[in-house]
């Protein structure tokens, strides 16, 4: 009989609960996890004044604890809160990176296309007199459209060039007093003006730099429009529940055993961390892609043949090809002397706008920081949380007690996560919304790439946002609408430039051979 009760106390004292991590056999108070509890603004009403056996716990380890299934399922909900909400905070950081970049670029280029139009009137005015001022509505209208171009109207940029040059062509004709030119000539000289080249070289070369270059810029700065975009929408995209699971058996469960200066293992979190951004990482490739093109593009558009001496040298490219037109009228030595005067001031303006305005550099460094962000957000998330210190990695939070986290590191990205051993995922089911995301970074690097070659490109619409993403662009209904360019009224006395008295002998030469050229042009396309 004695040995019969000695052999079941054996058996009872090997069965017997083990209170808290020392091993005590009085239960241990609760007396920390509700002072904790009740900080983050929950009622004590379920809390434990004393630990409590554990079978019922779900996520945390069922050892002996403070933490009724309330309370687990609360502190799951806070855990999952407080991530989304550093998620939402990181995006919306870079956010208004972006849409700040975005802001000082378009208002920049802008202000290039106003300053440019503004100095055309100011040196036109002087130089060209009343063959400016009656037809100012030509130069107005010229930069209207590139400006709605710039700001993504639906506009053939080639064609606005094209349709400038022609209109030009005619009212130079119409306005020489000792020209009677009938308006099928005018029509004749219109349609034969590659072959004639009346403005010389100007028109090509205009159209070529004056296309690329905007082309480049309104694609660059869409880019920076699409990125935050991108960045809002994933932001967005709420964790799933075995995330929400993972992230509070790391978090919280160290408080219901017990243990709560336990901090997580770093090895730990990061399995944890990327298991529940698996998906936001796949991002990282197309992210880095359209990174780099838009850093390309960015060198492009900077440097002395960049956006800025493109568009401020309009005036000067206009009017030269205005004095090779010129030539067929008036003498060369007053084309030299009024060239040179129009050329000094728009040069001196170019260089008081290069020296005051920023550079398109300053946005390269922000695109080289962003590269890495998507595949970074585990790091940060984990950085303010898990122990560091002598023998932290022995004393850490491993998930089920204090002790040294064994399994390996995981992989960025959904496919690397099949044998995450803290988030269980699915890796045949991405989430759909940021694959959508990664069609929009593939779309725009392809966009932007071609434009990069020259290619004029459809404008990325983003108006189904209602929200806004800090784009400065517009829709082409309201681009069709803008107001024009409003130039300043100058009180400079008008005046021409002075013409030779031989000017009827002078020009008839060169006139009288483009006529005829033109036409036996013309008579040719009318017998075919």
């Amino acid at each position: 009989m004695d040995s019969f009760i000695i052999a079941a106390l054996a058996v009872c004292s090997l069965t017997a609960p083990v209170y808290g991590d020392k091993g005590t056999s009085k239960a241990r108070s609760c007396a920390d996890i509700r002072q904790f509890y009740l900080g983050k603004g929950f009622s004590l009403e379920d809390v434990p004044q004393s630990e409590i056996s554990g079978e019922h716990l779900r996520i945390c380890p069922q050892g002996y604890t403070c933490c009724t299934s309330n309370m687990e399922d609360t502190l799951a909900t806070l855990s999952r809160t407080e991530v989304e909400r550093v998620l939402k905070d990181a995006g919306r950081s870079l956010q208004t990176s972006l849409a700040g970049q975005s802001k000082i670029l378009d208002g920049y280029f802008r202000e290039l296309l106003n300053r440019s139009a503004v100095n055309l009137q100011e040196t036109f005015t002087s130089s060209w007199g009343p063959l400016y001022i009656q037809n100012s509505k030509l130069f107005s209208e010229l930069y209207t459209e590139l400006t709605s171009y710039y700001r993504g109207a639906n506009i053939n940029l080639e064609e606005v060039l094209n349709d400038f040059w022609t209109r030009l062509l005619e009212k130079d004709f119409q306005s020489n007093p000792t020209l009677f030119i009938e308006q099928d000539y005018l029509e004749c000289v219109s349609k034969q003006i590659d072959t004639l080249r009346p403005f010389g070289d100007a028109p090509r070369l205009m159209k070529m730099t004056v296309t690329r270059t905007l082309v480049a810029v309104r694609s660059f700065v869409q880019g920076l429009v699409i990125s935050g975009d991108v960045v809002r929408k994933v932001s967005q995209v709420p964790l799933s529940q075995e995330c929400m699971r993972a992230i509070m058996k790391m978090t919280y469960c160290p408080h219901c055993r017990g243990m709560p200066s336990a901090r997580p293992c770093v090895n730990y979190c990061s399995n944890v961390m990327k298991g529940c951004l698996a998906n936001q990482a796949d991002l990282n490739t197309e992210w880095r892609h359209l990174a780099e093109t838009m850093m390309q593009a960015a060198d492009r558009l900077d440097g002395p043949s960049g956006v800025d001496s493109v568009i401020l040298s309009l005036p000067s490219r206009i009017s030269e090809a205005m004095y090779t037109m010129m030539e067929n009228i008036a003498s060369i030595n007053s084309k030299v002397r009024a060239h040179t005067g129009t050329h000094k001031n728009v040069y001196m303006l170019m260089n008081v706008l290069l020296t005051t305005l920023p550079q398109v550099s300053d946005v390269t460094v922000r695109l080289r920081d962003m590269q890495p962000y998507w595949v970074s957000l585990p790091n940060l998330l984990c950085s303010d949380r898990v122990a560091t210190g002598t023998g932290s990695e022995d004393k850490c939070w491993n998930g089920i007690n204090r002790a040294r986290y064994l399994p390996e590191v995981m992989g960025d990205g959904l496919a690397s996560q099949i044998n995450n051993p803290e988030v269980e995922i699915d890796i045949t089911k991405p989430d759909m919304t940021i694959r959508q995301q990664i069609m929009q970074l593939k779309i725009m690097t392809h966009r932007l790439k071609n434009a990069l070659n020259g290619q004029d490109v459809e404008f990325q619409d983003t108006s189904d946002d209602t929200s806004g993403s800090g784009s400065a662009m517009c829709a082409d209904d309201v681009c069709s609408r803008s107001p024009r360019l409003n130039l300043p009224v100058t009180d400079r006395p008008l005046h021409m430039p002075s013409l030779p008295e031989n000017k009827e002998v002078k020009a008839s030469a060169n006139l009288i051979v483009s006529l005829l050229v033109c036409t036996l042009s013309c008579s040719e396309d009318e017998s075919t």
